[in-house]
């Protein structure tokens, strides 16, 4: 190596040295503003809480005040003001909550620890809860294809494969909505706590040793993953189509997701996928009335009757959380004919007349246009 290149190096490492101590005050400014921005969370938590802490006592004084009957027009006008001004309140705060970072539910505490999953970038919220559908429907897919195979082929090795992927998928499945909790998603209620008990009923199945009473159950179950893998798969794309409608028009939020079941949102145009759904709730009590009639064998393990109160359970969940549903869209529906009817039946009986002007009034009109 010649004098020439060796100075030549000692110009690039002069130059990387420029480079690095621009690296280093970029850093710091980095670290000055991270403090910043934690103060800066900290502190719009603290008064959210405030906001919150001062709504409630408001809000109880205003049920005070709205059950008292000596309220004048003007007063219980005011009060139905503020209940309004509350709502819109409730509604502006949780629109800043998206963009601050939130504490973990109990069960990513138990799974993760204490580590902060709050995606602060709206965009990236988004991003991840188009990574959930197409992870679900992806999965979905696989499901469909390996129950064929399993009605086709009974290998315990195929068997085993298909119940390990529905263990894995349906406890991805809680951690990744759990997560999308945190970060704003509205899914709640009976179709969140569908899938811890579809997790634990996977982990059985898995564990169910194979003998006489599987074999008899093991063809019923893949045809009925082979007809739900379907229904869930056209639900999907009905789903789908509705929630970027909604989305678009305004009326669903961002984080909103697909889920396997019905809910009020999806009420136009789904009537033709009650009869699928019905079916495939109907077939998940048919699964424990044979798992029931099962236990009676003399093989029978004490997997066959969990397994049997688990899809007990699935049934009436979904049937009832469904036909909730239905009936109360038909009876919002009915309410608003009614009220529908009435203000056509009070527009018939006080049909809109045009008064007739008096004398005196016609003769000062015609005075008036004489003048």
């Amino acid at each position: 190596m010649t004098l020439s290149e060796v100075e030549e190096l000692e110009k690039d490492w002069s130059e990387l040295s420029d480079e690095f101590r621009s690296l280093e005050a970029a850093n710091q400014s980095y670290q000055e503003l991270h403090e910043r921005l934690e103060e800066m969370q900290e502190k719009c938590t603290k008064q959210i809480q405030h906001q919150r802490y001062r709504m409630r006592q408001i809000a109880k004084n205003l049920k005070t005040y709205a059950g008292k009957e000596m309220l004048g027009g003007q007063e219980r006008e005011k009060v139905m003001q503020l209940e309004k001004h509350m709502m819109k309140r409730k509604a502006q705060i949780h629109e800043i909550e998206q963009g601050l970072p939130q504490q973990n539910g109990r069960y990513l505490k138990i799974i993760l620890g204490d580590v902060n999953v709050s995606i602060l970038n709206r965009n990236d919220k988004i991003r991840y809860k188009d990574e959930y559908e197409k992870f679900k429907l992806i999965l979905n897919v696989i499901g469909l294809l390996l129950s064929f195979l399993n009605i086709l082929f009974n290998y315990r090795a195929l068997e085993l494969v298909f119940l390990f992927l529905l263990v894995w998928y349906y406890c991805t499945l809680t951690i990744r909505e759990s997560i999308l909790k945190v970060n704003g998603s509205r899914i709640k209620g009976w179709w969140r706590l569908h899938h811890f008990i579809s997790t634990v009923c996977a982990g059985v199945l898995l564990v169910w040793p194979q003998g006489e009473p599987w074999q008899q159950f093991r063809t019923q179950f893949m045809y009925f993953n082979v007809y739900i893998s379907l229904v869930q798969y056209m639900q999907f794309r009905y789903q789908k189509g509705v929630l970027y409608r909604l989305k678009a028009l305004g009326e669903r939020h961002n984080m909103d997701i697909t889920i396997e079941g019905f809910h009020s949102w999806m009420w136009r145009g789904l009537k033709f996928l009650f009869p699928f759904l019905f079916v495939g709730y109907l077939f998940q009590c048919y699964n424990a009335y044979t798992l029931y009639h099962l236990t009676q064998h003399p093989d029978a393990t004490w997997q066959i009757p969990v397994l049997s109160i688990l899809f007990l359970v699935l049934f009436i969940g979904n049937s009832m959380t469904t036909l909730m549903v239905i009936f109360q869209k038909q009876k919002e529906g009915t309410e608003n004919r009614y009220r529908l009817l009435s203000l056509i039946a009070s527009k018939r009986s006080h049909p809109t007349t045009v008064r007739q002007p008096t004398q005196e009034e016609a003769e000062g009109t015609e005075t008036a246009k004489a003048k």
